[in-house]
């Protein structure tokens, strides 16, 4: 019997190009080879320990589990309702992949697969965590100073997840992505 799995469209990939911030911008298509898509600013088999990883001593060189972040659409629609304001974009909140058509994106367990048609496979890591940076990014986007604070509320349980990849290939805008649960 084959696996059970469900489906998503990709609606937007997106990479970090720019060293000095988070932000993504759009693309057509994206590389992904072992390390994330080269030339983003999580591109790397390994990465310095930060304030998530409290166990290990910061700047500690531990496994990139952080290569790839994906939202769904609908969670973002969530985020802004609950923010007031009309949107958030996946620019603002440094993703690299928006879904649409998996309302549940952050629910999804470490150890989901997800399999794109051009031979990508990632690896899901858990969810990624609300923090500062994406509010005030939505405030300066919006010049709306006050909305910085309400972000992490807002995006809780909500805000995607980050991945690992597992095989390389490439992303389209466009793309249906098979979703396999642990």
């Amino acid at each position: 019997m084959a696996p059970t799995y469900y489906e998503a469209r990709t609606a937007a990939v997106l990479a970090a190009r720019e060293p000095k911030t988070f932000v993504t911008s759009r693309e057509p298509e994206i590389p992904v080879e072992l390390g994330g898509i080269p030339g983003d600013r999580h591109y790397g088999l390994y990465r310095k320990a930060d304030s998530r990883q409290s166990f290990y001593p910061r700047g500690t060189l531990i496994a990139n589990r952080r290569q790839i972040s994906i939202v769904s659409a609908e969670e973002c629609a969530l985020i802004a309702e609950a923010m007031g304001i009309p949107e958030v974009r996946p620019e603002w909140l440094g993703a690299n992949l928006l879904l649409e058509g998996y309302p549940a994106l952050t629910s999804l367990p470490p150890g989901t697969r997800l399999l794109f048609p051009e031979a990508c496979g990632l690896i899901g890591e858990g969810e990624n965590l609300p923090c500062r940076g994406p509010g005030k990014e939505i405030a300066d986007a919006l010049q709306l100073p006050e909305l910085a604070g309400r972000f992490i509320k807002a995006a809780k349980r909500r805000r995607g997840i980050v991945c690992s990849v597992e095989r390389e290939g490439s992303i389209r805008e466009g793309d249906i992505v098979r979703i396999y649960l642990p």
